[in-house]
């Protein structure tokens, strides 16, 4: 028997329905299943309600879009729970699976990876850290597509330090700076011009949004290249992790960027390469 977690999107009633198949198949064939309160309650699915931690799943299922996929790999944390995404969403490109073949995708999953076709994909992780100024206690999160230091004021530039491996690179005026994985070079970084990195790299982007300075370019990094941005001047920033609100900086203040310890694992069904997911998505042709 395995523990299988269900996250699903809180405003889209597709995925309450998926839930109750996925809960359904699971339940039938001796697996437990569960859902946080924050995810069963407001779908009306309070059956299915635990407190369990997230990290005990065996396996969990995501039912959405990227977002989704980005709550679930914070919610099993450290555990290295391999997540199967269901696609309830409008890009997908985290999401393999859809609806209609998430009964299948089960079967093949609990089948086994030689029979059921399946393997893991391993995604790179960012360990974001915070160091005030004048303090030595740091603050870390972790992130699967990018951290982001952004201004807080409209019409407005911030300054920001960027340092390289301890040593001053540049400052940048800019509406702000991403610090993204490879990953996340199809999330915000895409939106300001970086370039696209195949999930199979392990790297650091790093991006300008709107800088008001003559260099404007993307950097793709080593991952053991340490990179830090100081806020400079009176006027404060905001840090953001994958989308959501984190810390409000102000000068002084350093944000770092590392490889995390631990990686998001992806259970992928057949051999759909990333560069296909990519042509699909922005519709390419083939000349």
């Amino acid at each position: 028997m395995s523990s299988v977690l269900l996250v699903a999107h809180h405003d889209r009633l597709e995925a309450a329905a998926l839930a109750r198949v996925a809960a359904a198949w699971l339940q039938h064939h001796g697996h437990d299943v569960w859902m946080l309160p924050d995810d069963a309650l407001p779908l009306g699915l309070h059956d299915l309600e635990s407190t369990r931690a997230a990290s005990t799943a065996d396996l969990a299922v995501s039912l959405g879009g990227d977002g989704t996929m980005l709550r679930t790999v914070k919610l099993v944390g450290s555990a290295n729970v391999p997540i199967i995404g269901v696609n309830v969403g409008l890009m997908g490109y985290l999401t393999e699976v859809e609806p209609e073949a998430l009964s299948h995708a089960l079967e093949r999953w609990f089948a086994g990876p030689t029979v059921g076709e399946w393997h893991i994909d391993e995604r790179m992780l960012l360990a974001v850290s915070l160091t005030r100024c004048g303090a030595e206690h740091r603050q870390t999160w972790t992130a699967l597509n990018e951290g982001v230091v952004e201004k807080q004021e409209a019409g407005h530039t911030i300054r920001l330090q960027v340092w390289i491996d301890g040593t001053p690179f540049t400052s940048y005026a800019a509406d702000g700076l991403i610090l993204a994985t490879p990953t996340g070079s199809t999330a915000y970084s895409l939106s300001a011009r970086g370039p696209v990195l195949s999930p199979r790299l392990r790297a650091v982007l790093l991006t300008p949004v709107s800088p008001h300075m003559l260099f404007d370019r993307s950097l793709v990094l080593d991952p053991s290249e340490v990179v830090e941005v100081e806020v400079l001047g009176h006027r404060s920033a905001t840090l953001s992790i994958d989308g959501q609100p984190a810390a409000t900086l102000v000068e002084g203040d350093r944000v770092s960027v590392a490889p995390a310890d631990q990686v998001a694992r992806f259970v992928r069904f057949g051999d759909r390469r990333f560069h296909q997911i990519l042509k699909a998505k922005f519709g390419l042709t083939d000349r």
